[in-house]
This record gives C-alpha cells, sequence and structure tokens, in this order.
C-alpha cells in the first residue's frame, strides 16, 4: 500500500510507531554500541581538564595537596617533572601505572615529542599482558563475555608548563581505560527490557492518538460525501481539538450556504423558463393564429410577435450578462459624460410604453453632471432599474427619477409606488439566484434579473448603492457616483 493511499489514522499510527523504533535504536547504539568510545573520550577529557588546572596552580605552594586530591577523584597518575628529569611530585606508584614503570630516557622521549608537538602529547599504549591470559587460547566452552582476554588501554598526556619564574616543568597524566564490559552486560539486560516495554507502551499510545485524531476528521470526510452528492442537510459533528471545530463549523456554514443557493438556482430555473416559456407561447400562438385564420395577418399580430421575440433577446442577453460579470470577463471602458443627458435619453425610448400603457415616468434634476464612467454600463443600471421600478409600481402607474448633485458626488434615485419590501428581505434582494415576488411577477418591461447586473456593475464602479423601502410605501433604490469637476 502506498503511504499516500493510507488512512490518515494508519499514517499516524505508522509515523508514531517509526519514531519510537526510531528512539529504540539511538538508545542501543549510544548505550551499547558507542559506549566504549564515549567512555574514552570522557577520560580523555578528564586527564587534559587535569592538566590545565594543575598549569594554573603551578606556583601555588600548596599544590601537592591539589595533586593528591586530583589523582584521588579521577583515578589518574600524575608526575610533576623539571626538563633534566628530576622529580617534583609524584602520586603514588600503581602496577598499571605506566609513567612509574618507564625508564628516563623514555620518559625524556615523551617530553621531546611534547616540545616538538607544541608543549603537549596525547599517546594511547597497552598496559602488556591480557587479564585472562588463557582465555583466549578457546579452552573452555559456553557464552563469555566479549571482553575477556582484552589488553587494557593505558593513555599518557604530557604538557609543558612554564613557571612565574621562567622555568619549566613536565606534566605526566596518565589513567588506564578499563574495558566496560560488566557496564555493558547490564546496560544491554536492561535495555531489552526497556525495549519491550518501550514498544508495546509505543505501540498502544500509537493506535490510542491515530483513533483519536482520525476519528473527527473520517466523520467530516462521510459528511463531505455526503454533501458533495447533493445531501445538503448533511451535518457536520467532528470535534475534539480546536483545528477541527473551526474546520466543522466552517463546513456546517458552507453547507448551509450551499442549500440556500441550491434552492435560490432552482427557483431561478424556474422562473426563467417561465420567462422563456411565455413569450414562446405567444409568438407561437399568434404565429399559428396568423397562418390558420384569414384576416388575422395584421400589423398588431406581428408587432406581438416582434416584442415578445424582442423580450426573448432581452431575457438571453441578461443572463450573458450576469455569466460574464461574475466570470471576470467584462471590464469598464470609462470616459467623461454628462449623465443628465443619458438619464433624458433614455426615458425617451418609454415613449411608448407611457402612451400605450399609461405608466408616468417623471424626472428632475438640480442641473447636469458630469461623471467618469463606463456609459454603456450605467445605462445599463439605469434600463434595469427603471424597468424594475415600471415592473412593481402601483395602480397609478408612476416612476419617478430624481437626480440630484451634493457636493462631489451626484445621486440618482429610482421611485416606484408599489407594495414595498420587508426589511428583512432588503439585504437579500440584490442576490443573483433571489425574487423577493415569490408568485414570479412578469416584468412589464426588461426581464426581472436586473438587480443582479445593477449590483455587479455597481461594485465594478466602487460605487455606493442600496434601497429604501418599507411595506406599503413602494420603493426607493439609488446609487451614487462622483462628479468629474473637469470643465466640459
Amino acid at each position: 500500500m502506498k503511504l499516500e493511499k493510507m488512512s490518515i489514522k494508519y499514517k499516524l499510527f505508522f509515523y508514531l510507531a517509526l519514531f519510537a523504533a526510531v528512539m529504540l535504536v539511538m538508545l542501543w547504539f549510544f548505550q551499547i554500541v558507542f559506549l566504549d568510545d564515549f567512555y574514552r573520550q570522557i577520560k580523555i577529557n578528564n586527564i587534559k581538564s587535569s592538566a590545565e588546572t594543575i598549569e594554573k596552580n603551578i606556583d601555588n605552594e600548596e599544590l601537592n595537596v591539589l595533586l593528591d586530591s586530583l589523582s584521588r577523584q579521577n583515578q589518574t597518575y600524575i608526575r610533576v617533572m623539571l626538563e633534566d628529569g628530576t622529580n617534583v611530585f609524584s602520586s603514588d606508584a600503581a602496577p598499571d601505572s605506566l609513567i612509574h614503570r618507564m625508564p628516563g630516557s623514555e620518559l625524556y622521549d615523551l617530553y621531546k615529542k611534547a616540545e616538538q608537538n607544541g608543549g603537549e602529547l596525547l599517546e594511547s599504549r597497552g598496559t602488556g599482558e591480557p587479564r585472562d591470559p588463557f582465555l583466549k587460547e578457546k579452552y573452555f566452552q559456553g557464552p563469555m563475555s566479549k571482553g575477556m582476554g582484552r589488553i587494557d588501554e593505558s593513555v599518557i598526556y604530557v604538557r609543558t608548563v612554564q613557571k612565574a619564574d621562567g622555568s619549566k616543568v613536565v606534566l605526566m597524566l596518565n589513567s588506564t581505560i578499563t574495558p566496560v564490559n560488566a557496564t555493558v552486560d547490564t546496560l544491554r539486560v536492561q535495555l531489552v527490557y526497556v525495549t519491550i516495554i518501550t514498544i508495546l507502551l509505543a505501540l498502544g499510545l500509537a493506535l490510542f492518538v491515530s483513533k483519536r485524531i482520525s476519528r473527527p476528521i473520517i466523520k467530516i470526510n462521510h459528511s463531505a460525501k455526503e454533501l458533495a452528492k447533493g445531501n445538503y442537510e448533511t451535518t457536520f459533528e467532528g470535534r475534539g481539538y480546536l483545528e477541527i471545530a473551526e474546520l466543522n463549523d466552517t463546513l456546517n456554514y458552507a453547507a448551509k450556504e450551499l442549500s440556500k443557493v441550491e434552492g435560490l438556482r432552482r427557483e431561478l430555473i424556474a422562473n426563467i423558463s417561465h420567462d422563456l416559456r411565455t413569450p414562446l407561447t405567444m409568438i407561437t400562438g399568434y404565429g399559428e393564429v396568423m397562418r390558420d385564420l384569414p384576416g388575422e395577418n395584421t400589423p398588431e399580430n406581428i408587432q406581438i410577435i416582434i416584442d415578445e421575440a424582442r423580450r426573448l433577446t432581452t431575457l438571453v442577453n441578461d443572463i450573458m450578462d450576469i455569466s460574464k460579470f461574475r466570470s471576470g470577463t467584462q471590464s469598464l471602458t470609462t470616459e467623461r459624460f454628462n449623465l443628465t443627458k443619458s438619464v433624458e435619453e433614455i426615458l425617451l425610448r418609454y415613449n411608448k410604453l407611457t402612451e400605450q400603457d399609461g405608466y408616468k415616468l417623471k424626472f428632475s434634476s438640480s442641473g447636469d453632471a458630469w461623471v467618469k464612467a463606463d456609459p454603456v454600463k450605467i445605462s445599463q443600471v439605469l434600463y434595469n432599474l427603471i424597468n424594475n421600478a415600471i415592473t412593481y409600481t402601483g395602480p397609478d402607474k408612476t416612476v419617478t427619477i430624481v437626480q440630484s448633485n451634493k457636493g462631489e458626488h451626484v445621486k440618482i434615485e429610482i421611485i416606484d409606488s408599489g407594495e414595498g419590501i420587508e426589511e428583512e428581505l432588503l439585504p437579500l434582494i440584490w442576490d443573483r439566484y433571489y425574487k423577493a415576488d415569490k408568485a414570479h411577477k412578469r416584468a412589464a418591461i426588461g426581464t426581472g434579473l436586473g438587480l443582479s447586473i445593477v449590483k455587479t456593475i455597481l461594485d465594478m464602479h466602487r460605487a455606493e448603492y442600496g434601497v429604501i423601502s418599507k411595506n406599503g410605501q413602494g420603493s426607493i433604490f439609488w446609487f451614487e457616483l462622483k462628479l468629474d469637476k473637469e470643465e466640459s
């Protein structure tokens, strides 16, 4: 099984078990394999440290006391001699002390080597015969310690030291490094038990931790699969630690939002299907009447077919605009233009609607307002807001457009006399899937998708916008653009 295809539970178990195994291997290496090397290095460091201490106190009258103390504590044999070989101090001699058994000529050779080596010398020698010489001939059977028959190692350290009066003395320190076989055997037995206990505890802990950590993740993964299948009622219940709790809350929020969006998407599809079906039905119906009944091929009937075809075109264009805006493929082409003239020109295009259906479009302004924006897209904003007002205005069929110049900004307000919008629904009306009128009132003009387009365009212009509405008092949709003070 490849590691990337393993469950997180088994991955955690594997990593924790691997960590425990590595730690045990390191423990065996340091306590058994490298113990002799560590012991030897520690003894050498002790000898050098003792030599440095003696050098610092070489002129002290109580030097003998210090030398005796160092010799006993560190199990080190010490000799202090003059350059001519005269003995100044010597610790108690012992059979395994090489510096006490060496002839004067050999001691002198060590001194000369130290001089040639910059004033210090470290040598390692065997002490002589093995501790158990007969064992090396393998006369006996059965398990024996690996150290049996080994020769002890003796370390000699030589350093030349200059006294305060300018004379030189030679420090010789000698220590025997005895194989630590008994210690190694003891540690080996202990480590066997420690290893067995540690492995059992590590496996148990790894299993417990891996299950504890992976359980909420597995639960969240299961719920996520349900969410991916379209089950938006699923809930995420992973708990255990902070990150999982935060992920759990985030996914629950995402599921709630996806559920809301899915419902609105279905409603939008139903609304668009209704908007598409109505003009298609009228086009088909009037076409069949004109085909089958003599005298029905009138300009009025043809105009109805044309109007419904245009309504279809407008609906398709609005859907395409929403898609382009959301995908980020639309960009602004800004230029300086007269917003007041633009509003007036747009209202002229509603003449037919006002003449035939009795709608009243009123416009008041506080003077020409020049802005720097995308004139085509601002026209879309005006068309959609006016269409929305015409669709939802009251029985008086009145829509009022007010332009007011305030400081550095111009404010456009589109006012209808309809039923208004409940206050808690106001933040939702800009949503591309939301429709305040659940009965899906057919737009008198336009498609009913305009507010989403308005929001996107005004966001692209970084303009302020909003709606003021109360039940039974109509609605005021407004937006503000920055005035361009450049002389026209």
